[in-house]
């Protein structure tokens, strides 16, 4: 069973490891509190180190993590499990999924109802109408 509540949410994501040399972009799959899952097209061996990077958000989101596991995805190669080594980093990955969220909000809006936001106020809409089922950081619910 899960420790933490899983999140869809499609970031692009940069990896890298000290074996692998430049970091290959990747996208994420989903988010939780405690680490990210990622489709990568390179496998990378489950304890092995990796540095994050998600440049979509200012200040540039960076962190060091742990591969978990690794399973083959027919799609795209890889998915793999990866886990934040500092509990500051996996509280900074929620902020980073919270704006994601907030700026596919913001392009929804823009998309289907014509109305240009700024990202201050969409994340004012999004709050208002989504805050309250996105689960609080250091919840232990899992499904």
């Amino acid at each position: 069973m899960r420790q933490f509540i899983r999140h869809p949410v499609d970031v692009p994501v940069e990896i890298g490891t000290a074996a692998s040399g430049p970091p290959s972009a990747v996208h994420t799959h989903d988010i939780s509190v405690g680490g990210l899952a990622i489709r990568s097209r390179v496998a990378v061996a489950p304890g092995a180190g990796v540095d994050i990077r998600i440049a979509f958000v200012q200040p540039v989101f960076k962190a060091h993590a742990r591969v978990a596991w690794c399973h083959p995805h027919e799609e795209e190669g890889f998915e793999l499990g990866v886990t934040f080594l500092d509990a500051e980093d996996a509280f900074l990955a929620r902020m980073v999924e919270q704006i994601c969220h907030i700026e596919d909000y913001r392009q929804s809006v823009s998309r289907l109802e014509g109305r240009q936001l700024t990202a201050e106020e969409a994340a004012v809409e999004w709050i208002a109408e989504h805050a309250a089922q996105f689960p609080e950081i250091g919840s232990s619910r899992v499904h």
